[in-house]
């Protein structure tokens, strides 16, 4: 079963018990275990998840568990719902008693901004609102927001104005927070965990980031596509996994501007757009890792990814330079 990495586009779950095989089904398996399919949309993207169980009621339940679960999540890390907890967040600077999850993926954030030297930083959320405002306009400058309008959008981020413990989250006020760039894959974990603990032993999870539960049932690993960033449902590589998640940062995930000079990777040091990789994808044992650091990397020379990969908790990079040059890294 062959999973391509689309950067935030595409949301699957497709489980099996013990026992059971996962689609594409053999003839043998295929009158053993019913299929529940689930289509709709979640964490802004299209999603879709498949259980095969012996017992159908037991497969719908576990789609509402699994659904119920991610959803709780979104209502927590979500941008672009104004009930969210981070939206509140955002508007008033302060959280008093804040959900244990929030308090949980904050933490997280700094301690893989710390580790990137601040190239990872949830806070950069002035910087996309400064593009976003800027590239609306029909009269947009084509070469971008002023210097000065950067700095001032600049001044107001920094992972270190933030403040997080179990009982309050703070920060000054101007400062705005974004998880897009670690939500999906803590929201994959978390479904994982989920998932295992109803039994589920063999699966392949994609909220935006892709995460493998064991092997396959035939006992291959899974084979992750990296999609070719310049042509698309083209892959430019296949990555086995086996329990272990697999994340792609590009410019090409968003664009401000039509030639792509602009995108949604920012540089926390200088407001500046990232441009060293087509794509930057990394394998590691968990999907929030995956996702965070792939995104920090994007912005990284490869002699520096090489120095910090062993105080990273990645495994392997798989990069593609601006002339289309891939290199592996492995820890």
């Amino acid at each position: 079963m062959m999973q391509m990495v689309s950067r935030r586009r595409f949301i699957t779950i497709s489980a099996a018990t013990a026992g059971f095989a996962l689609s594409p089904l053999s003839p043998a398996t295929t009158s053993d275990a019913e299929i529940v399919v689930w289509r709709g949309t979640m964490l802004g993207a299209t999603a879709t998840m498949k259980i095969h169980h012996s017992v159908r009621a037991e497969a719908e339940r576990l789609i509402s568990v699994a659904c119920a679960e991610a959803r709780r999540l979104e209502g927590l890390f979500s941008l672009y719902r104004s009930d969210s907890t981070l939206v509140e967040l955002n508007r008033t600077g302060v959280l008093v008693d804040p959900a244990a999850e929030l308090v949980d993926l904050l933490a997280i954030s700094k301690r893989y901004a710390r580790l990137t030297g601040g190239m990872f930083d949830p806070t950069v959320q002035p910087l996309w609102e400064l593009y976003a405002d800027h590239f609306s306009k029909t009269d947009a400058d084509p070469s971008g927001p002023s210097q000065a309008a950067v700095e001032t959008a600049l001044a107001r981020v920094g992972w270190d104005r933030l403040s997080v413990s179990r009982d309050r989250i703070a920060m000054p006020r101007g400062t705005r927070i974004t998880l897009n760039g670690i939500a999906q894959g803590y929201v994959t974990d978390k479904v994982v965990e989920l998932l295992r603990s109803q039994g589920i032993t063999q699966s392949l999870v994609d909220m935006g980031e892709t995460r493998a539960i064991g092997a396959r049932p035939d006992g291959q690993p899974w084979e992750v596509g990296v999609a070719d960033p310049e042509i698309v449902g083209q892959m430019q590589a296949t990555l086995p996994i086996i329990d272990r998640a697999v994340s792609t940062s590009g410019a090409y995930g968003f664009r401000f501007d039509p030639t792509g000079r602009f995108n949604h990777l920012f540089n926390p040091a200088t407001g500046a757009c990232a441009h060293l990789y087509k794509s930057v994808t990394t394998v590691a044992r968990s999907a929030t890792a995956a996702d965070a650091l792939s995104t920090a990397l994007s912005l990284m020379s490869e002699p520096r990814i090489r120095s910090l990969l062993p105080q990273l908790e990645i495994e392997r990079v798989h990069l593609i330079d601006t002339a289309g040059v891939v290199s592996e890294l492995v820890a």
